[in-house]
């Protein structure tokens, strides 16, 4: 079983890799299954058995980001502040995705078409997923409506700051890392502030 997981591991990675430098070529519209067998010099049938189609390969990639971020040693996490320990988590996920920033942009608008609403349900299922692993990496405690307040703070912080990220041009995308940290200290004084206008029972 070992083995057969690394052989599994070591194909889609080749099949990532293969997309992502078609992508490059064509942009990702141009990315079919058939031409990602070409390049790793697979059989198609092998590729089909393990993508259903491109976009579970985009899928795949995006996995490689979340593994990288829930890496995160927490050592560089502890004694740091819940807002800065967020940043880092969500800057280790968007620098495992930068080498490729204009393929993940286009991957994502093309998930958002008026036409592919069948993307929509599953896109918002990984935005909340993506929130769940950055509150858990960060270690940032939290339950019932404080869990949702959370939740739903960090989203629009996601959200917002996907956005600038994916047209952000500064080197290592600094400009949007700097409004991310900004605004994760200003939810964070907002809860501090709510947390001691809250009446003590």
């Amino acid at each position: 079983m070992p083995a057969r997981r690394a052989e599994a591991a070591r194909l889609e990675e080749r099949a990532v890799e293969a997309a992502l430098a078609i992508a490059d070529e064509t942009g990702w519209e141009g990315v079919r299954l058939a031409l990602v067998a070409d390049r790793t010099g697979l059989p198609l049938e092998e590729i089909g058995r393990r993508f259903r189609d491109v976009e579970a390969v985009a899928d795949a990639w995006f996995g490689q980001a979340r593994l990288a971020m829930l890496a995160l040693p927490r050592d560089e996490l502890d004694g740091s502040p819940a807002d800065e320990r967020i940043a880092l988590a969500m800057e280790r996920w968007l620098d495992t995705l930068a080498p490729h920033r204009r393929i993940a942009g286009q991957i994502i608008r093309h998930r958002l078409y008026p036409s592919h609403p069948h993307h929509w349900v599953p896109l918002v299922f990984d935005l909340s997923r993506l929130v769940h692993d950055l509150l858990d990496v960060a270690r940032v405690p939290g339950h019932g409506r404080l869990r949702q307040a959370q939740e739903i703070g960090l989203t629009a912080i996601t959200l917002a700051t996907l956005r600038d990220w994916l047209r952000d041009e500064s080197p290592g995308q600094e400009r949007s890392k700097e409004r991310l940290r900004r605004r994760l200290a200003g939810a964070g004084r907002l809860a501090l502030r709510l947390h001691r206008q809250r009446p003590r029972r």
